[in-house]
Order: C-alpha cells, then structure tokens, then sequence
C-alpha cells in the first residue's frame, strides 16, 4: 500500500459488520476492511484482501460511546502504536471534526469538513451531497477525502498529498474511520 491514492467503498450487503474494499489509482483492490459486529468498542481490522490472511491495520476504541471517542491505531506486525484519531463530539455535531495525534498523544492534524453551510445543509436537510474534508498538518495539507456521490454505495476517494508527513497508514485509518464512523450516520 504505496499509493497516494485510494478508493474506499463500503460493500453494499454485509449482515454482520460493516465491509470496505479499498483499491488504488488503477483501480486494482489493495485492502480489506472489517467492521466487527456486536463490540461495545469498534474493531476495526484492515487485511491485504478478502481472505483476512494478512492483517495491514488495526484500529481500536478506547470508548463504548463514539460522540468523542478516540481510536487508536495499531500496525499489527509489531504491535506499535502508530497515532491516534479523536473525534471532537461537539464541533462534530454541525461539521465534522477529527485530530489525529502521534503515539504520545502529541496533536500532529486536524481532520475537517471543508465547507460549514453544506455541512448544515448535509445534516439537516438531505443527505445526496457528497461531503469532502481535508487534512492539515504542521507543513500544510497532508490529505484529502471526497465521497463520491452514490446514494446507494459509499465511496470514499482518499488523496495523499505528496511530500506527507505523515504516516500513509495513519491517513488511511482517517479514511475508514469516516467511511465506517461518519458513513453509519448519515
């Protein structure tokens, strides 16, 4: 996964979990998604295909509830902590907002949705407006995530800036995070 673009899409019939397939430019599927079902705190896992051999990507809840949880991601093969993504429950409730910190908890980004009215708009009044955020670091814009307009399938377009610096997982995890989190509710 050395892309600097993904696709996320969220599969349309999965009874027990939320499922995302995650491709790159060419469109070739490089990832795996799985939402558990029935967990107090999210499980999320991401696996290099559907056959979850190979795990990429963990991300776990510290919280039960999701109004301003913080999810902490994992890279799997030597169990380190590579940052941490923590929504800001009231800011989130008219755009949404996410910090993205490094494993000691320091603030490295913040995660927003780019335009305030839409976001109203979005929230109060239909939901068939694509949402787009962008992801700014110390050095300027790191990332950023457009959903594709589809009302029946979730996609989600995810763009690393070149020159990041931050890790290309960390931006990912933001991606799946908003697919799975931001995605169940609307």
């Amino acid at each position: 996964m050395n892309n600097c673009n993904y696709l996320i899409r969220r599969k349309v019939l999965s009874f027990l979990g939320a499922k995302f397939h995650i491709f790159d430019n060419a469109g070739n599927p490089v990832g795996f998604c799985r939402q558990k079902a029935f967990k107090l705190k999210e499980d999320i896992r991401v696996y290099s295909d559907e056959s979850q051999c190979q795990e990429l990507l963990t991300i776990l809840a510290r919280n039960i509830i999701d109004f301003s949880a913080c999810y902490d991601v994992f890279d799997p093969a030597s169990g380190m902590l590579l940052g941490s993504w923590v929504r800001k429950g009231w800011s989130s409730i008219v755009r949404d907002n996410w910090v993205l910190l490094d494993p000691a908890g320091n603030r490295i980004a913040e995660l927003k949705e780019d335009d305030l009215a839409l976001a109203v708009i979005r929230r109060f009044l239909c939901n068939l407006i694509p949402q787009s955020y962008t992801l700014h670091g110390y050095y300027g814009l790191q990332a950023e995530y457009k959903q594709c307009f589809n009302p029946f399938v979730f996609k989600l377009k995810v763009g690393i800036t070149p020159g990041c610096s931050i890790h290309p997982y960390l931006i990912l995890a933001g991606g799946i995070l908003l697919a799975a989190i931001e995605g169940r509710q609307n």
